[in-house]
């Protein structure tokens, strides 16, 4: 394997063990008032992780051999944010949290 594979393929590993919800569970998730609430606004009225999560869901619909190299450089993207995210976990109970929503909406339930 030349050294575009073996990143690709770490981060492909990376991120299935980040994004721990289901195309069908973050569809869901992203129909609901709480996930469009969470985040920052890109301007256009949807915030960047929503955007990210309905991303996703695509991504996680994509064979694996399909991914083209936006595809993978966005992965990277997610596992970034969802390592950086889960280390500045609140104290106590996270279950109805801005935190919560803000990592569902990039595919992570802190909570499974």
């Amino acid at each position: 394997m030349s050294g575009g594979e073996v990143d690709r393929e770490e981060t492909l590993r990376r991120f299935d063990e980040a994004v721990n919800m289901t195309a069908g569970e973050m569809e869901k998730w992203l129909e609901t008032e709480e996930s469009r609430d969470a985040g920052q606004s890109d301007g256009s009225g949807e915030s960047v992780g929503h955007a990210s999560g309905r991303r996703i869901v695509g991504l996680l619909r994509t064979r694996k051999s399909d991914l083209t190299e936006d595809d993978v450089a966005h992965m990277r993207k997610v596992v970034g944010y969802v390592h950086r995210h889960v280390a500045q976990r609140p104290e106590g109970d996270v279950t109805d949290t801005r935190w919560r929503h803000s990592l569902m909406n990039w595919g992570h339930d802190p909570l499974k």
